[in-house]
Protein backbone atom coordinates (compact mmCIF):
# COMPACT_ATOMS: atom_id res chain seq x y z
CA UNK A 1 0.00 0.00 0.00
CA UNK A 2 1.86 3.67 -1.20
CA UNK A 3 1.79 6.12 1.20
CA UNK A 4 -1.24 8.22 0.22
CA UNK A 5 -3.16 4.84 0.39
CA UNK A 6 -2.08 4.21 3.93
CA UNK A 7 -2.96 7.97 4.85
CA UNK A 8 -6.38 7.57 2.76
CA UNK A 9 -7.03 4.33 5.19
CA UNK A 10 -5.80 5.82 8.05
CA UNK A 11 -8.22 8.60 7.81
CA UNK A 12 -11.18 6.25 7.80
CA UNK A 13 -10.52 4.35 10.53
CA UNK A 14 -10.03 7.57 12.39
CA UNK A 15 -13.34 9.14 11.09
CA UNK A 16 -14.81 5.74 11.89
CA UNK A 17 -13.82 5.78 15.41
CA UNK A 18 -14.76 9.85 15.62
CA UNK A 19 -18.20 8.62 14.12
CA UNK A 20 -18.60 5.43 17.22
CA UNK A 21 -17.59 8.13 20.45
CA UNK A 22 -20.02 10.46 19.06
CA UNK A 23 -22.57 8.29 18.61
CA UNK A 24 -21.90 6.78 22.13
CA UNK A 25 -21.34 10.06 23.60
CA UNK A 26 -24.43 11.66 22.19
CA UNK A 27 -25.87 11.39 25.65
CA UNK A 28 -29.15 12.83 27.37
CA UNK A 29 -29.71 16.36 29.54
CA UNK A 30 -27.18 17.05 32.09
CA UNK A 31 -29.76 19.56 34.35
CA UNK A 32 -28.14 22.96 34.03
CA UNK A 33 -29.81 23.37 37.52
CA UNK A 34 -26.50 23.56 40.41
CA UNK A 35 -27.23 23.23 44.17
CA UNK A 36 -23.45 24.49 46.26
CA UNK A 37 -21.01 21.24 46.78
CA UNK A 38 -20.91 21.38 50.24
CA UNK A 39 -20.42 18.65 53.10
CA UNK A 40 -23.40 18.05 54.84
CA UNK A 41 -23.45 18.09 58.66
CA UNK A 42 -25.85 16.09 60.70
CA UNK A 43 -28.67 17.35 62.85
CA UNK A 44 -27.56 17.86 66.04
CA UNK A 45 -28.73 15.17 68.71
CA UNK A 46 -30.59 17.44 70.97
CA UNK A 47 -32.71 18.30 67.84
CA UNK A 48 -36.25 18.07 68.46
CA UNK A 49 -36.27 15.27 65.25
CA UNK A 50 -34.83 13.29 68.09
CA UNK A 51 -36.65 13.61 70.65
CA UNK A 52 -38.42 10.58 72.46
CA UNK A 53 -41.66 10.05 73.60
CA UNK A 54 -42.85 10.69 76.71
CA UNK A 55 -44.17 8.43 79.12
CA UNK A 56 -41.95 5.50 80.92
CA UNK A 57 -40.84 2.99 78.39
CA UNK A 58 -42.40 4.62 75.48
CA UNK A 59 -42.30 3.05 72.38
CA UNK A 60 -40.00 4.75 70.00
CA UNK A 61 -38.46 4.37 66.64
CA UNK A 62 -41.66 2.60 65.23
CA UNK A 63 -41.42 1.03 61.79
CA UNK A 64 -43.17 -0.98 59.63
CA UNK A 65 -42.58 -3.38 56.56
CA UNK A 66 -44.42 -6.52 54.44
CA UNK A 67 -44.36 -9.02 56.94
CA UNK A 68 -45.19 -11.82 53.64
CA UNK A 69 -44.89 -12.33 50.18
CA UNK A 70 -47.94 -11.25 49.33
CA UNK A 71 -48.85 -7.88 51.45
CA UNK A 72 -51.07 -9.96 53.87
CA UNK A 73 -48.66 -9.03 56.65
CA UNK A 74 -46.91 -6.28 58.25
CA UNK A 75 -44.06 -6.35 60.80
CA UNK A 76 -44.39 -3.67 63.46
CA UNK A 77 -40.95 -2.90 65.28
CA UNK A 78 -39.90 -0.51 67.98
CA UNK A 79 -37.15 0.12 70.42
CA UNK A 80 -37.61 0.60 74.69
CA UNK A 81 -35.06 1.50 76.49
CA UNK A 82 -35.78 0.75 80.07
CA UNK A 83 -36.98 -2.78 80.14
CA UNK A 84 -38.34 -5.08 77.62
CA UNK A 85 -42.10 -4.62 78.10
CA UNK A 86 -44.53 -6.46 76.22
CA UNK A 87 -43.47 -7.22 72.30
CA UNK A 88 -47.28 -7.81 71.77
CA UNK A 89 -49.36 -5.77 69.19
CA UNK A 90 -52.97 -4.72 69.25
CA UNK A 91 -54.72 -4.37 66.00
CA UNK A 92 -58.12 -3.85 64.35
CA UNK A 93 -59.51 -2.37 61.22
CA UNK A 94 -60.60 1.00 60.59
CA UNK A 95 -64.58 -0.09 60.71
CA UNK A 96 -64.33 -2.61 63.98
CA UNK A 97 -63.96 -2.30 67.56
CA UNK A 98 -62.56 -5.14 67.94
CA UNK A 99 -59.11 -5.89 69.27
CA UNK A 100 -56.74 -8.75 67.86
CA UNK A 101 -53.00 -9.08 69.43
CA UNK A 102 -50.05 -10.60 67.77
CA UNK A 103 -47.37 -11.55 69.87
CA UNK A 104 -43.98 -10.71 68.75
CA UNK A 105 -40.13 -11.34 69.85
CA UNK A 106 -37.62 -8.86 71.79
CA UNK A 107 -34.01 -8.67 70.68
CA UNK A 108 -30.75 -7.11 71.63
CA UNK A 109 -26.92 -6.29 70.68
CA UNK A 110 -23.90 -5.16 71.77
CA UNK A 111 -21.63 -2.82 69.62
CA UNK A 112 -18.24 -2.42 70.95
CA UNK A 113 -19.04 0.14 73.70
CA UNK A 114 -22.60 0.29 73.33
CA UNK A 115 -25.99 -1.72 73.97
CA UNK A 116 -28.94 -1.43 72.03
CA UNK A 117 -32.49 -1.10 73.99
CA UNK A 118 -35.06 -4.00 73.15
CA UNK A 119 -35.77 -4.16 69.96
CA UNK A 120 -39.04 -5.74 69.30
CA UNK A 121 -40.28 -7.23 66.28
CA UNK A 122 -44.23 -8.28 65.66
CA UNK A 123 -45.41 -9.93 62.60
CA UNK A 124 -49.51 -9.21 61.99
CA UNK A 125 -51.11 -11.83 59.67
CA UNK A 126 -54.06 -12.75 58.05
CA UNK A 127 -54.82 -8.85 56.97
CA UNK A 128 -57.27 -7.72 54.68
CA UNK A 129 -56.15 -6.01 51.22
CA UNK A 130 -57.40 -2.09 50.87
CA UNK A 131 -58.03 -1.63 54.36
CA UNK A 132 -56.75 1.07 56.95
CA UNK A 133 -55.82 -0.68 60.31
CA UNK A 134 -54.98 0.86 63.67
CA UNK A 135 -52.11 -0.84 65.73
CA UNK A 136 -50.82 -0.17 69.16
CA UNK A 137 -47.70 -0.93 71.06
CA UNK A 138 -46.40 -0.47 74.29
CA UNK A 139 -48.96 -2.56 76.23
CA UNK A 140 -48.52 -2.54 79.89
CA UNK A 141 -46.43 0.62 79.79
CA UNK A 142 -46.66 3.81 77.49
CA UNK A 143 -49.14 2.59 74.34
CA UNK A 144 -48.60 4.81 71.28
CA UNK A 145 -51.39 4.19 68.05
CA UNK A 146 -50.28 4.14 64.72
CA UNK A 147 -52.17 2.92 61.38
CA UNK A 148 -51.17 1.94 58.10
CA UNK A 149 -53.33 0.55 55.16
CA UNK A 150 -52.67 -2.38 53.43
CA UNK A 151 -52.26 -2.63 49.45
CA UNK A 152 -54.59 -4.10 46.61
CA UNK A 153 -54.62 -7.33 46.00
CA UNK A 154 -52.30 -8.86 44.16
CA UNK A 155 -53.31 -8.86 40.32
CA UNK A 156 -52.05 -7.05 36.66
CA UNK A 157 -53.98 -4.02 36.89
CA UNK A 158 -54.04 -2.86 40.74
CA UNK A 159 -52.76 0.73 40.57
CA UNK A 160 -50.00 1.74 43.09
CA UNK A 161 -47.79 4.70 44.15
CA UNK A 162 -44.36 4.36 45.30
CA UNK A 163 -42.20 6.82 47.23
CA UNK A 164 -38.41 5.94 46.16
CA UNK A 165 -35.80 7.46 48.58
CA UNK A 166 -32.13 6.29 49.13
CA UNK A 167 -29.18 7.46 51.24
CA UNK A 168 -31.35 9.68 53.53
CA UNK A 169 -28.46 9.70 56.82
CA UNK A 170 -29.71 13.21 59.55
CA UNK A 171 -29.17 15.75 57.62
CA UNK A 172 -31.17 18.94 57.40
CA UNK A 173 -30.99 17.94 53.83
CA UNK A 174 -32.91 14.47 55.16
CA UNK A 175 -35.33 16.55 56.89
CA UNK A 176 -36.51 17.92 53.95
CA UNK A 177 -36.44 14.96 51.85
CA UNK A 178 -38.68 13.32 53.84
CA UNK A 179 -40.90 16.72 54.38
CA UNK A 180 -40.75 16.79 50.42
CA UNK A 181 -41.76 13.39 50.22
CA UNK A 182 -44.33 13.70 52.68
CA UNK A 183 -45.79 16.98 51.39
CA UNK A 184 -45.62 15.53 47.41
CA UNK A 185 -49.72 15.47 46.51
CA UNK A 186 -48.93 12.16 45.08
CA UNK A 187 -48.85 10.95 47.79
CA UNK A 188 -46.75 8.08 48.13
CA UNK A 189 -48.25 4.48 49.99
CA UNK A 190 -44.71 2.78 51.07
CA UNK A 191 -41.26 3.67 50.30
CA UNK A 192 -38.48 1.67 48.32
CA UNK A 193 -35.10 2.16 50.03
CA UNK A 194 -32.25 1.88 48.44
CA UNK A 195 -29.77 1.57 51.23
CA UNK A 196 -27.88 3.42 53.42
CA UNK A 197 -29.66 4.34 56.70
CA UNK A 198 -28.46 6.46 59.58
CA UNK A 199 -24.48 6.74 58.40
CA UNK A 200 -24.02 6.25 61.99
CA UNK A 201 -20.11 4.55 60.80
CA UNK A 202 -19.60 8.01 59.87
CA UNK A 203 -19.67 9.11 63.76
CA UNK A 204 -17.06 5.85 64.42
CA UNK A 205 -19.98 3.56 64.47
CA UNK A 206 -21.69 5.33 67.40
CA UNK A 207 -24.77 3.50 67.24
CA UNK A 208 -26.51 5.94 68.92
CA UNK A 209 -26.88 7.90 65.85
CA UNK A 210 -29.02 3.99 64.73
CA UNK A 211 -31.30 5.25 67.75
CA UNK A 212 -31.32 9.04 66.61
CA UNK A 213 -32.34 8.17 62.83
CA UNK A 214 -35.17 5.74 63.80
CA UNK A 215 -36.76 8.37 65.46
CA UNK A 216 -36.54 11.05 63.23
CA UNK A 217 -37.85 8.49 60.66
CA UNK A 218 -40.83 7.44 62.69
CA UNK A 219 -43.02 10.33 60.82
CA UNK A 220 -42.71 8.05 58.30
CA UNK A 221 -42.09 4.69 58.83
CA UNK A 222 -44.67 4.06 61.29
CA UNK A 223 -47.67 5.22 59.06
CA UNK A 224 -46.30 3.33 55.67
CA UNK A 225 -43.97 0.41 54.98
CA UNK A 226 -40.65 0.86 53.76
CA UNK A 227 -39.31 -1.64 51.88
CA UNK A 228 -35.10 -2.23 52.76
CA UNK A 229 -32.40 -2.44 51.52
CA UNK A 230 -28.78 -2.51 52.53
CA UNK A 231 -25.93 -0.31 51.60
CA UNK A 232 -21.98 0.05 52.40
CA UNK A 233 -23.05 1.99 55.34
CA UNK A 234 -24.75 -0.67 56.61
CA UNK A 235 -22.06 -2.96 57.16
CA UNK A 236 -19.92 -2.03 59.80
CA UNK A 237 -17.41 -4.14 59.91
CA UNK A 238 -14.81 -2.40 62.19
CA UNK A 239 -12.68 -4.94 63.39
CA UNK A 240 -10.53 -2.07 65.00
CA UNK A 241 -13.16 -2.00 67.74
CA UNK A 242 -13.43 -5.82 67.69
CA UNK A 243 -16.87 -5.52 65.62
CA UNK A 244 -16.21 -8.65 63.01
CA UNK A 245 -20.02 -9.38 62.51
CA UNK A 246 -21.18 -7.53 59.05
CA UNK A 247 -24.82 -5.70 59.39
CA UNK A 248 -24.97 -6.25 63.04
CA UNK A 249 -27.42 -3.18 63.95
CA UNK A 250 -29.16 -3.54 60.56
CA UNK A 251 -29.75 -7.15 60.78
CA UNK A 252 -31.32 -6.44 64.48
CA UNK A 253 -33.12 -3.81 63.77
CA UNK A 254 -34.73 -3.81 60.27
CA UNK A 255 -36.72 -7.31 59.99
CA UNK A 256 -37.67 -8.02 56.09
CA UNK A 257 -39.80 -11.20 54.98
CA UNK A 258 -37.04 -12.81 53.11
CA UNK A 259 -38.19 -16.35 54.48
CA UNK A 260 -41.08 -15.66 52.70
CA UNK A 261 -39.15 -16.05 49.60
CA UNK A 262 -36.73 -19.15 50.35
CA UNK A 263 -34.15 -16.25 50.49
CA UNK A 264 -31.45 -17.70 53.63
CA UNK A 265 -30.32 -13.78 54.42
CA UNK A 266 -32.29 -10.39 55.48
CA UNK A 267 -29.99 -9.50 52.64
CA UNK A 268 -31.78 -10.31 49.50
CA UNK A 269 -35.38 -11.28 49.33
CA UNK A 270 -38.22 -10.66 47.30
CA UNK A 271 -42.17 -9.32 47.61
CA UNK A 272 -45.38 -8.94 45.77
CA UNK A 273 -47.27 -5.24 46.24
CA UNK A 274 -49.78 -5.09 44.22
CA UNK A 275 -49.12 -5.39 40.47
CA UNK A 276 -45.22 -5.20 41.31
CA UNK A 277 -42.83 -7.76 41.90
CA UNK A 278 -39.84 -6.22 44.17
CA UNK A 279 -36.01 -8.02 44.52
CA UNK A 280 -33.64 -6.75 46.77
CA UNK A 281 -30.65 -7.93 46.35
CA UNK A 282 -27.06 -7.21 48.35
CA UNK A 283 -24.14 -5.46 47.07
CA UNK A 284 -21.89 -6.21 49.78
CA UNK A 285 -22.63 -9.67 50.35
CA UNK A 286 -21.44 -12.54 48.04
CA UNK A 287 -23.27 -12.63 44.32
CA UNK A 288 -20.36 -15.02 42.44
CA UNK A 289 -21.43 -18.34 40.93
CA UNK A 290 -22.37 -20.52 42.92
CA UNK A 291 -23.05 -18.68 46.06
CA UNK A 292 -26.18 -17.88 47.82
CA UNK A 293 -27.62 -14.87 46.72
CA UNK A 294 -26.82 -15.87 43.24
CA UNK A 295 -28.37 -19.55 43.45
CA UNK A 296 -31.20 -17.95 45.13
CA UNK A 297 -31.61 -14.87 42.11
CA UNK A 298 -31.22 -17.88 39.29
CA UNK A 299 -34.40 -19.29 40.64
CA UNK A 300 -36.24 -16.43 41.75
CA UNK A 301 -36.33 -14.84 38.11
CA UNK A 302 -38.37 -17.50 36.47
CA UNK A 303 -40.75 -17.93 39.26
CA UNK A 304 -42.36 -13.97 38.21
CA UNK A 305 -45.20 -14.63 36.72
CA UNK A 306 -45.74 -11.28 34.83
CA UNK A 307 -49.48 -11.78 34.22
CA UNK A 308 -49.93 -11.87 37.85
CA UNK A 309 -47.28 -9.13 38.94
CA UNK A 310 -46.18 -7.30 35.42
CA UNK A 311 -44.02 -5.00 37.25
CA UNK A 312 -40.41 -6.10 37.78
CA UNK A 313 -38.00 -3.75 39.58
CA UNK A 314 -35.25 -4.74 41.13
CA UNK A 315 -33.04 -2.73 44.49
CA UNK A 316 -29.29 -3.14 44.42
CA UNK A 317 -27.43 -0.08 46.58
CA UNK A 318 -25.10 -0.12 43.86
CA UNK A 319 -25.51 1.26 40.34
CA UNK A 320 -24.26 -0.24 37.20
CA UNK A 321 -24.53 2.83 34.67
CA UNK A 322 -22.84 5.99 36.73
CA UNK A 323 -21.45 8.61 35.04
CA UNK A 324 -20.81 10.76 37.89
CA UNK A 325 -16.47 10.45 39.01
CA UNK A 326 -18.00 8.51 42.11
CA UNK A 327 -18.31 5.26 42.90
CA UNK A 328 -17.32 4.74 39.30
CA UNK A 329 -17.85 1.34 37.88
CA UNK A 330 -17.68 -0.49 41.85
CA UNK A 331 -21.16 -2.21 40.59
CA UNK A 332 -18.77 -3.75 37.11
CA UNK A 333 -18.86 -7.06 38.36
CA UNK A 334 -22.29 -7.62 39.77
CA UNK A 335 -23.48 -6.22 36.64
CA UNK A 336 -22.10 -8.31 34.44
CA UNK A 337 -23.17 -11.62 35.79
CA UNK A 338 -26.61 -10.61 36.18
CA UNK A 339 -27.77 -8.34 33.46
CA UNK A 340 -28.17 -10.96 31.09
CA UNK A 341 -30.65 -12.38 33.43
CA UNK A 342 -32.41 -8.72 33.67
CA UNK A 343 -32.42 -8.65 29.84
CA UNK A 344 -33.46 -12.18 29.82
CA UNK A 345 -36.78 -12.05 31.66
CA UNK A 346 -37.37 -8.21 31.24
CA UNK A 347 -37.11 -6.28 34.35
CA UNK A 348 -38.39 -2.97 34.07
CA UNK A 349 -36.71 -0.66 36.47
CA UNK A 350 -33.36 -1.34 38.80
CA UNK A 351 -33.36 1.08 41.40
CA UNK A 352 -29.42 1.94 43.01
CA UNK A 353 -28.22 4.50 45.50
CA UNK A 354 -24.22 5.17 46.29
CA UNK A 355 -23.54 7.60 44.32
CA UNK A 356 -25.48 11.38 46.13
CA UNK A 357 -27.05 12.56 43.04
CA UNK A 358 -29.56 11.91 40.76
CA UNK A 359 -29.19 9.83 37.39
CA UNK A 360 -32.11 8.13 34.85
CA UNK A 361 -30.87 5.83 31.81
CA UNK A 362 -31.67 4.63 28.66
CA UNK A 363 -33.04 0.91 28.53
CA UNK A 364 -29.27 -0.13 27.68
CA UNK A 365 -27.36 -3.55 28.07
CA UNK A 366 -23.64 -4.28 27.90
CA UNK A 367 -24.25 -8.13 27.06
CA UNK A 368 -22.05 -8.79 24.08
CA UNK A 369 -19.09 -8.73 25.37
CA UNK A 370 -17.10 -12.23 26.07
CA UNK A 371 -13.62 -11.29 27.09
CA UNK A 372 -12.07 -12.04 23.36
CA UNK A 373 -14.89 -10.01 21.07
CA UNK A 374 -14.16 -6.45 22.28
CA UNK A 375 -17.90 -5.62 22.09
CA UNK A 376 -18.16 -3.84 25.26
CA UNK A 377 -19.76 -0.34 24.67
CA UNK A 378 -23.44 -0.31 26.07
CA UNK A 379 -26.59 -0.42 23.56
CA UNK A 380 -29.96 0.52 23.74
CA UNK A 381 -32.50 -2.63 24.02
CA UNK A 382 -36.16 -2.56 24.56
CA UNK A 383 -35.54 -5.63 26.68
CA UNK A 384 -33.36 -4.11 29.14
CA UNK A 385 -34.30 -1.95 32.28
CA UNK A 386 -34.18 1.30 33.10
CA UNK A 387 -31.89 2.42 35.71
CA UNK A 388 -32.18 5.00 38.46
CA UNK A 389 -29.34 6.12 40.74
CA UNK A 390 -31.16 8.05 43.87
CA UNK A 391 -28.83 8.11 46.26
CA UNK A 392 -29.79 11.94 46.83
CA UNK A 393 -31.79 11.36 50.16
CA UNK A 394 -29.63 14.15 52.20
CA UNK A 395 -26.89 12.02 53.88
CA UNK A 396 -23.78 14.16 55.87
CA UNK A 397 -21.30 13.00 53.07
CA UNK A 398 -22.66 15.93 50.65
CA UNK A 399 -23.55 16.05 47.23
CA UNK A 400 -22.02 14.64 44.00
CA UNK A 401 -20.77 17.32 41.25
CA UNK A 402 -18.67 15.85 39.23
CA UNK A 403 -19.35 14.01 36.06
CA UNK A 404 -18.28 12.40 33.52
CA UNK A 405 -17.73 14.71 30.01
CA UNK A 406 -19.50 14.08 27.59
CA UNK A 407 -22.56 12.81 28.98
CA UNK A 408 -22.76 9.09 27.71
CA UNK A 409 -25.48 7.86 25.42
CA UNK A 410 -27.33 5.48 27.92
CA UNK A 411 -27.64 8.98 30.34
CA UNK A 412 -31.05 9.90 29.75
CA UNK A 413 -30.72 12.98 33.05
CA UNK A 414 -28.60 13.13 35.78
CA UNK A 415 -28.23 16.28 38.34
CA UNK A 416 -26.29 17.22 41.06
CA UNK A 417 -29.36 17.87 43.72
CA UNK A 418 -31.32 15.69 46.58
CA UNK A 419 -34.63 14.83 46.05
CA UNK A 420 -36.53 11.70 45.88
CA UNK A 421 -39.09 9.69 43.18
CA UNK A 422 -42.34 8.57 42.70
CA UNK A 423 -43.53 5.82 41.12
CA UNK A 424 -47.10 5.59 40.21
CA UNK A 425 -48.45 2.68 38.63
CA UNK A 426 -51.38 2.85 36.50
CA UNK A 427 -51.72 -0.83 35.22
CA UNK A 428 -50.29 -3.42 33.73
CA UNK A 429 -48.73 -1.16 30.89
CA UNK A 430 -48.62 1.99 31.73
CA UNK A 431 -46.71 3.98 35.12
CA UNK A 432 -45.70 7.52 35.78
CA UNK A 433 -42.18 8.53 37.09
CA UNK A 434 -41.30 11.75 38.49
CA UNK A 435 -38.36 12.87 40.68
CA UNK A 436 -38.54 15.60 42.54
CA UNK A 437 -35.67 18.22 43.96
CA UNK A 438 -35.72 19.62 47.32
CA UNK A 439 -35.18 22.87 46.63
CA UNK A 440 -38.45 23.34 44.09
CA UNK A 441 -42.69 23.26 44.97
CA UNK A 442 -43.70 19.70 46.72
CA UNK A 443 -45.47 19.10 43.56
CA UNK A 444 -42.66 20.68 40.98
CA UNK A 445 -41.46 17.46 38.95
CA UNK A 446 -37.49 18.02 37.69
CA UNK A 447 -37.34 15.00 35.65
CA UNK A 448 -40.72 12.91 34.33
CA UNK A 449 -41.42 10.05 32.01
CA UNK A 450 -43.78 7.12 31.24
CA UNK A 451 -42.72 3.87 31.74
CA UNK A 452 -44.24 0.87 29.41
CA UNK A 453 -44.22 -2.38 30.45
CA UNK A 454 -41.56 -4.48 29.28
CA UNK A 455 -44.01 -7.56 29.09
CA UNK A 456 -47.51 -6.13 28.29
CA UNK A 457 -46.33 -3.02 26.15
CA UNK A 458 -42.87 -3.09 24.94
CA UNK A 459 -42.69 -0.42 23.01
CA UNK A 460 -39.99 2.47 23.00
CA UNK A 461 -40.19 4.44 26.14
CA UNK A 462 -36.96 6.83 26.03
CA UNK A 463 -36.90 9.74 26.30
CA UNK A 464 -36.07 10.77 22.73
CA UNK A 465 -38.90 8.92 21.61
CA UNK A 466 -41.50 10.80 24.11
CA UNK A 467 -40.00 14.19 23.10
CA UNK A 468 -40.09 13.30 19.51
Amino acid sequence: MGLLGFCGFSALVVLGLLVHLLGFCNGGTTSPFVRKSEPGRDMPLASDVFLAPSGYNAPQQVHITQGDHVGKAMIVSWVTMKEPGSSSVLYWSKNSKHKNEAKGTVVTYKFHNYTSGYIHHCTIKNLKYNTKYYYEVGIGHTRRTFWFVTPPAVGPDAPYTFGIIGDLGQTNDSYNTLTHYELNPQKGKAVLFVGDLSYADNHNYDNNRWDSWGRFAERSTAYQPWIWSAGNHEIDFAPELGETEPFKPYTHRYYVPHKASGSTSPLWYSIKRASAYIIVLSSYSAYGTYTPQYNWLQAELPKVNRKETPWLIVIVHSPWYNSFNYHYMEGETMRVIYEPWFVEHKVDLVLSGHVHAYERSERVSNIAYNIVNGICSPVRNQSAPVYITIGDGGNVEGIITDMTEPQPSYSAFRESSFGHAILDIKNRTHARYSWHRNQDGYAVEADSVWFFNRYWHPFDDSTTAQQG
